[in-house]
């Protein structure tokens, strides 16, 4: 008889280390049954009946978006051959997941985006209608578009191109357009757009770098870039390239200064006149 090894049994110890996101997700809503027993039934059905986390994606996200014409079950079986199909959805999740406990003061554990925060989970089902699009599938991409709008009051479509380590804070009436790039560990607040400036088809919305700050109710349009590490101030209203670390204010947005900090996505420090350490 052969004995039994960590490679192929894994202990609980060792798959924390593989996956210590869903890990952290799964213990904290054991100790939510506890906690509030009568949550026990959507700790158990949108968590701990699951074995990954892209199963439990999968199941919550199609529970939110269901209708009269888009059944629960079809959307997760679309969900769960996104997910078989592009392991990248998943670590895009759990990247987004981590940023939010670490920005989001209001985040004390890793389920709430996951339960909770309409800003995740309508970055989650947009990656879903990204796949769908990429897949040729439009109609389908188009429905869960519109279905998002619908549920979460944010509007992005199918065809933008956003990276891992996004948190979207509140999320309301946020706006991203087909052609809007938005690359790895940014932070916006609720009301941003990036949109283009009339009727102009073609590449025509910004260009988001690394690691950059967009402000509540601050509006980018149009075929620009912002670059790494910049810094938008709240209300403002940005039609021309913003460099690398400035901060920009105003309407229209004008260069005030330094970002102020090496990522300000991480800090989400926005006030004027002061550096913040990372």
């Amino acid at each position: 008889m052969s004995m039994k090894t960590e490679a192929n049994h894994p202990s609980k110890a060792h798959i924390a280390r593989l996956d210590p996101v869903w890990e952290a997700i799964r213990s904290e809503a054991q100790a939510g049954v506890e906690e509030e027993p009568l949550l026990g039934g959507v700790f158990h059905s949108s968590i701990l009946h699951h074995q990954t986390l892209e199963a439990a994606l999968a199941f919550r996200l199609s529970q939110k978006l269901a209708s009269a014409e888009l059944s629960e079950q079809i959307l997760r079986e679309i969900m769960d051959a996104a997910h078989a199909d592009d392991a990248g959805l998943g670590k895009a999740a759990r990247a987004d997941i981590v940023a939010t406990y670490e920005r989001d003061p209001a985040c004390d554990r890793f389920l709430k985006p996951l339960l909770y925060f309409k800003g995740f989970q309508a970055v989650q089902a947009y990656r879903i209608a990204h796949w769908l699009s990429q897949q040729g599938r439009l109609h389908f991409a188009s429905l869960i578009q519109m279905r998002v709008s619908e549920c979460f009051g944010v509007d992005i479509h199918p065809g933008a191109r956003i990276g891992k380590g996004i948190m979207i804070d509140h999320a309301h009436s946020i706006v991203i357009g087909e052609t809007a790039v938005v690359g790895d560990n940014v932070s916006m607040l609720h009301s941003v757009t990036l949109g283009g400036t009339g009727k102009e088809d073609g590449d025509r919305h910004p260009k988001i770098g690394d690691g950059v700050l967009i402000g509540a109710g601050a509006k980018v349009l149009g075929n620009i870039n912002v670059g790494a590490c910049a810094r938008i101030a709240a209300g403002s209203v940005v039609l021309e390239d913003v460099p690398e670390r400035k901060t920009v204010a105003g309407i229209p947005a004008r260069i005030v200064g330094e970002a102020g900090c090496a990522q300000p996505s991480l800090t989400m420090d926005q006030l004027f006149g002061r550096s913040v350490a990372d």
